[in-house]
């Protein structure tokens, strides 16, 4: 590789892996592959088809497609010929989100597959800069700025003919810096204006350097499926760069008629692909893990008590990675064992039978999580990073993890801790996570207040709290914006109470913390409509009486008071900081209400503006009674249609 850029990146891997399969496509009833060198000749046609339409560098082209071969031939087509890549979440429905995507990046062309073309067709109007819409699939009619990507690649092949444009298109993406601009990618709008991140071919081209040298060992027969969404910093960076330097593989997800019938494609595509490793974050994980259990429920109590025996002597065995069978749990190994053979080797044959690891991210991953795909044999080793740090920051890794942790920085990146004056602090200090590195932003797109909030002396100040512990592992512990704040000035953050909540209760989907300088905190709570009301059926409840909505309320509280003084889980978090009033939601919080972003996190500031009057009623004294009118209100309006339960699956079943 001549230079740090992704051309020069992909022309070296294609020169040395020509035959390797490159990437996996289910056409008809079966994979198919191209692959590098038949992907090499699709990106040349397409950058010449391009470069024939007049685009040139510094032009940004949005992509918004589900992941396929045309989604990675187009994007590395834009690159080849200096432009921008401006790719987008296919599930963005806020035409107004999409349009200010487009307007603000100033895309002059936009690719689109054939089920997110209606999209662009309702926003087009009101976009002067936009000039062409390249469509991936066929139409029933055709606008005048509307192409067929088989005509772009026609027309490249025609321009490659032409005396001379091969070597011109050589010269074209041989002139593309390591300091040019590679992708705008838009933050997941939690706020009214996302913020567009620049990311530079140095900087991915680093990061993916810094991954394979800290985290990753991918040898070439090694093979992915891209369950997450491709637009993200995540999927380009770990799903496609690190795959293509060392001439590995990646799948997409069968496309179905619709997103939902696509999610349903992923445990089948996954036996089907094998993967050596997959990309995940905490809802695909919980969803996972909700599949496991459900599926060994479905054998018998017999089997359930086994697999809850073997759990426990696998987490016994295995502790926190780094001390996995030393001291006295060395005499754990033959029946951990023994176990990994009669049961857990069987849940791993479910994800095609090669599966080593998954690299987490996204969002903070509870360490029971952790722990139980450590136990049957498939670690979920923990990350961290940020879109504007191209995203890889930390990560645990199959040679240094710590379970808990969101393992070592990277090689080639500096960090220190700071307090709100900038100060770095001592190891074991909490404070703001700030780093350095060449994977480090350019900055954001047109917002010169935000880039130098963000960027401060080539330091990046993330926003998270965290700190180092003694043997160099970082523990994030939450964004400093959603912090609880109480009336004596003390903070902390909820993401992990609010996820261990959710993980020890299957009546509770969803819940948010909330204390701002109050003197105790309060929670929004999404119950599990059908476990709730299964619960009410079997002990003799309806939601029409008092007794039976108060019984449910109860039981809601009871799976809270868990973890404070008394119960099971008592002493894991201070007791300051769990909820002395809660709020049942009859709603959850979902993407098509916008209190869920893109990659399924709360988006707090619009659940707070959005349940105002609920927060402030849980600050009265009738509110500390869980059985208060509001909540009975809401238990006696639930009934086993619409359940809120459902609405969350799909949500999770999305990443």
């Amino acid at each position: 590789m001549k230079k740090r850029t992704i051309p020069w990146l992909f022309e070296s891997s294609a020169g040395k892996f020509s035959q390797n399969p490159l990437i996996w496509e289910k056409r008809g009833d079966q994979y198919r592959y191209l692959t590098y060198k038949e992907m090499q000749d699709l990106v040349h046609q397409f950058a010449a088809g391009l470069l024939k339409l007049g685009i040139k560098k510094g032009d940004r082209v949005a992509l918004i497609a589900e992941g396929r071969n045309y989604w990675l031939m187009s994007e590395l087509g834009v690159l080849y010929t200096g432009a921008i890549s401006v790719p987008i979440s296919v599930k963005i429905n806020e035409l107004s989100d999409l349009k200010f995507r487009l307007a603000h990046s100033g895309a002059r062309m936009v690719m689109v597959s054939g089920s997110q073309a209606s999209k662009i067709a309702q926003v087009k109007q009101d976009l002067p800069d936009l000039e062409k819409i390249i469509l991936f699939d066929q139409q029933e009619s055709y606008e005048e700025d509307e192409i067929l990507v088989d005509e772009i690649l026609t027309l490249g092949k025609e321009y490659l003919a032409e005396n001379g444009n091969r070597q011109f298109l050589q010269e074209t993406w041989q002139a593309v810096e390591e300091d040019d601009y590679a992708t705008l990618m838009y933050s997941s709008g939690t706020t009214a204006d996302p913020k567009g991140v620049i990311l530079s071919h140095k900087n991915y081209i680093v990061n993916a350097q810094q991954a394979l040298s800290s985290v990753l060992d991918i040898p070439p027969y090694f093979t992915t499926l891209l369950i997450l969404p491709w637009d993200h910093a995540f999927a380009h960076t770990v799903g496609l760069y690190t795959l293509i330097h060392n001439g590995a593989s990646m799948a997409a997800v069968q496309s179905g008629r619709n997103q939902l019938e696509t999610l349903k494609n992923i445990p089948k595509n996954i036996k089907e692909v094998r993967p050596h490793f997959l990309l995940s974050v905490p809802a695909l994980a919980k969803n996972f893990r909700k599949n496991i259990e459900k599926a060994i429920r479905d054998k018998g109590s017999k089997v359930e008590k086994l697999f809850q025996h073997a759990l426990k002597i696998a987490y016994i065995y295995n502790a926190e990675g780094w001390n996995r069978g030393k001291g006295f749990r060395k005499a754990y190994k033959p029946l951990y064992k023994l176990y990994d053979k009669i049961l857990f080797s069987k849940i791993k044959e479910n994800f095609g039978g090669r599966l080593k690891f998954f690299i987490g991210g996204g969002a903070y991953l509870d360490i029971e999580m952790q722990r139980f795909f450590y136990a049957i044999g498939i670690p979920m080793f923990q990350g961290y990073g940020l879109t504007e740090a191209a995203p890889v920051i930390s990560s645990n890794s199959p040679t240094h993890h710590k379970l808990g942790s969101s393992g070592k920085v990277l090689k080639g990146i500096e960090i220190k801790i700071c307090d709100e004056n900038g100060n770095e602090l001592p190891i074991g200090q909490k404070g703001e996570i700030v780093i350095k590195g060449e994977n480090v932003m350019v900055g954001y797109w047109k917002n010169k207040e935000a880039t130098e909030k963000a960027l401060r002396d080539g330091w990046l100040h993330t926003g998270d709290l965290g700190y180092l512990d003694e043997d160099g592992y970082l523990y994030v512990l939450g964004r400093e914006k959603s912090l609880l704040i109480g009336n004596d000035g003390e903070k902390y953050s909820p993401e992990g109470i609010e996820e261990a909540i959710i993980d020890h209760s299957p009546y509770i989907d969803q819940i948010m913390l909330y204390n701002n300088q109050s003197p105790y905190t309060v929670a929004l709570l999404v119950p599990n409509k059908a476990a709730l009301l299964d619960w009410m059926h079997k002990n003799g409840y309806t939601c029409q009486t008092e007794e039976g909505q108060c019984a449910a309320l109860k039981l809601l509280e009871s799976e809270i008071n868990k973890f404070k003084p008394g119960g099971k889980f008592e002493g894991l978090f201070p007791s300051r900081w769990l909820p002395a009033a809660v709020a049942v939601l009859g709603e959850g919080f979902t993407e098509q209400n916008r209190l869920l972003n893109s990659t399924l996190k709360m988006v707090r500031k619009r659940i707070v503006e959005y349940y105002k009057n609920r927060i402030d009623h849980l600050f009265t004294p009738e509110a500390k009674n869980i059985c208060n009118p509001q909540n009975r209100r809401i238990i006696q309006r639930l009934s086993l249609k619409g359940e809120a339960g459902d609405d969350l699956t799909e949500q999770t079943m999305q990443k």
